[in-house]
């Protein structure tokens, strides 16, 4: 388990790729039940792998490996200029909130974030069912990070636990407050929560060089994808 895959995998069916057109995607899911704790989920994470609710997975397309997974090296993070800037702009309108429970105000800007922003999506229109079915897991410790203006909600980032390592699984946030850049405070306060907390990497899933609305990811530095089954530097 350690150095190689679990025994117990399976492959999904070929479907229409979400972000590149005319390719088709395949996924490998783990299988293997004792997988599903956060020691072995962060083994798991370290060879590509990631989780949608409460099942593992990593891309093993047919004929395409352009998913290529990300991890921030947190201990080492320091912000630029730009980000520092975003920041310090942020910190005069919101303060940052952190919880280990959905609360009730999360849907309905889930729902205003996916309406907005996604309407050509798979996730669109928005579902309470799909809503809990991808974002939350049973397996495994969700910290919510919130980012609030007053008492309004504004974003939310969903974040996995594990002992050196936080998985960035999803962030929704308000549109009307784009022109603050929450989509990035937000990953900059999953960076900052990792030192914090001692943890050593960020996972920030998949980065698809070809797809330009993922190319936010590698803006994080210093970071590294794994390719071919090695994590290099960005």
């Amino acid at each position: 388990m350690i150095e190689h895959l679990p025994a117990k995998l399976g492959l999904s069916q070929q479907f229409d790729c979400s972000y590149l057109p005319n390719r088709q995607e395949q996924l490998l899911v783990i299988l293997e039940p004792n997988c599903y704790c956060p020691d072995k989920f962060e083994l798991l994470l370290a060879m590509g792998f990631r989780r949608s609710g409460d099942q593992i997975y990593r891309p093993h397309c047919p004929v395409c490996s352009a998913c290529q997974s990300v991890r921030v090296l947190a201990t080492e993070f320091t912000p630029s200029k730009s980000q520092k800037r975003k920041l310090n702009k942020a910190n005069k309108y919101f303060t940052i909130t952190y919880s280990n429970a959905e609360k009730a105000d999360y849907y309905p800007l889930y729902c205003k974030y996916i309406a907005a922003r996604h309407q050509e999506g798979s996730m669109y229109p928005p579902d309470k069912q799909q809503y809990k079915s991808f974002l939350f897991c049973h397996w495994l410790p969700i910290t919510f990070i919130e980012l609030r203006h007053k008492d309004q909600l504004v974003a939310v980032a969903v974040t996995d636990t594990m002992n050196n390592a936080l998985s960035a699984i999803y962030t929704f946030f308000d549109p009307d407050y784009e022109y603050l850049s929450v989509g990035t405070v937000m990953i900059l306060e999953q960076i900052k929560y990792a030192q914090q907390q001692g943890k050593h990497y960020v996972y920030l899933g998949y980065q698809i060089d070809e797809c330009a609305k993922m190319k936010y990811k590698t803006q994080f530095l210093p970071a590294q994808k794994h390719i071919n089954n090695q994590w290099l530097a960005i």
